[in-house]
């Protein structure tokens, strides 16, 4: 039996995200989180704030949660026939933290030709609205792909701190769950999160994004994960599950991947940051 039921595949159709959907319990959460955390101690120059993406092409415990069944197969009820992950983010705000995500749309310079993938956020602490939890423009996946202006703000966590103006915050759904739980969320739904006031770490990734079979890439290389026995379009760059953590293998893996996807979103901007 599919993980999401029709009720919530139709919310996801009409109002553009789902949630929450219980992935891992949360001890298991609390686990990820223990090894994510020592990860970071043991190496601070792979997982530091400017280097949080694609984490899961060097931690073997991270490819694992991003092929996970429960999220493939809620994948597989939103896209058509899943074949691969885009990338991920280490969405990390520290207590009392000013860091925020702005209104935006991940679909804007994703470099895609397609809307039919989707994004999972896994939360691997509490994500509350205390802590900055993710906040979702119920609707606005069906207005297209909006203007979005680039404002790199210092506390802004979006790589080009793109920022999409006018969202009716009336529509806006908070979104909380407890470690292990996702939501999941179109491409092109406004969404954001505000900073953290609580005493503890907010920590998620999200897995952004899983696409369906026929999605092509629109400009620049894309180097992606299989989740799928299907065979992968040669238009991306297939890279393999890590074998062990942050080795040198996984980390030139890693960089040629990072190298691509920061030509891919800061194509056209005025300025790059280093992640």
């Amino acid at each position: 039996m599919p993980v999401l039921n029709d009720e919530e595949v139709a919310h996801y159709r009409d109002q553009g995200w789902v949630a929450p959907v219980d992935v891992l319990t949360e001890d298991a959460a609390a686990d990820l989180l223990i090894a994510l955390e020592d990860a970071e101690s043991r190496y601070p120059d792979d997982l530091h704030g400017g280097h949080r993406n694609n984490a899961h092409l060097v931690l073997p415990f991270l490819a694992d949660l991003a092929l996970h069944p429960v999220i493939l197969d809620c994948a597989a009820s939103l896209v058509d026939r899943p074949t691969a992950l885009l990338n991920s983010v280490l969405f990390i705000k520290e207590p009392d933290s000013a860091a925020y995500v702005s209104w935006h749309q991940d679909a804007t310079y994703m470099g895609v030709d397609s809307t039919d993938l989707v994004t999972a956020w896994v939360a691997l602490t509490p994500s509350t609205v205390e802590s900055g939890c993710v906040t979702m423009a119920s609707g606005t996946h069906r207005d297209g792909i909006r203007p979005h202006v680039d404002q790199f703000g210092p506390d802004n966590i979006l790589t080009r701190g793109q920022h999409v103006d006018g969202v009716d915050e009336t529509a806006a759904v908070n979104v909380e769950l407890r470690p292990g739980q996702m939501s999941l969320h179109h491409p092109h739904l406004v969404h954001s999160s505000g900073p953290n006031c609580s005493t503890v770490r907010r920590v998620g990734v999200a897995f952004q994004s899983y696409v369906g079979a026929g999605v092509r890439p629109s400009r620049g290389e894309h180097h992606v994960l299989p989740v799928s026995p299907r065979p992968v379009d040669p238009s991306f760059t297939v890279v393999p599950r890590p074998i062990g953590e942050c080795t040198a293998e996984g980390r030139a893996v890693r960089t040629a991947a990072n190298i691509a996807l920061s030509d891919v979103l800061y194509h056209g901007a005025a300025e790059r940051r280093p992640y």
